[in-house]
């Protein structure tokens, strides 16, 4: 079983809770919004990351990652964008079985043409009333499995 964790949207606020919750995880996915660097550091504490860009980092460190990144974790290819309305690729002929992607703070998950489409929504500070969350996804042999984890009222 291969594990990971998926945020978004965290506008320079690491909530005590995320690391707590992202522990056993092997490689964790930021899909952008990240605001200081050192959220990443402290990610990386636990597991490898993979961040890209949002749309409000726009100076520092956080502005030099890419716009969007494929990755192959356990032999399943992940693409991360940050706003879902930018993809720049067809998910289904580029071989991608997972689309991660935020912005819009709002937690999602849906399968469409054998493509999973995960926003983790936003563990940053809240907005728009908005639950507080990340994701955790559990790879095997033969599925990808999902999880939300609601962090609004820990």
């Amino acid at each position: 079983m291969f594990r990971i964790g998926v945020l978004s949207d965290t506008h320079d606020l690491l909530r005590p809770e995320v690391l707590p919750a992202l522990s056993g995880m092997k490689h964790i996915l930021h899909a952008g919004d990240i605001g200081s660097p050192q959220i990443l550091d402290n990610l990386r504490s636990i597991a490898p990351v993979t961040a890209i860009r949002g749309n409000t980092d726009t100076h520092g460190p956080c502005a030099l990652l890419p716009a969007t990144e494929m990755i192959e974790l356990a032999g399943r290819f992940f693409y991360l964008v940050h706003d879902i309305a930018q993809l720049d690729i067809n998910p289904s002929a580029a071989g991608v079985d997972c689309v991660i992607f935020g912005h819009s703070h709002k937690p999602s998950f849906e399968e469409r043409h054998g493509v999973f489409y995960l926003n983790p929504g936003s563990c940053g500070p809240r907005r728009f009333n908005l639950p507080i969350t990340l994701a955790l996804l559990e790879i095997d042999a033969d599925r990808i499995t999902h999880r939300l984890v609601d962090l609004t009222h820990t």
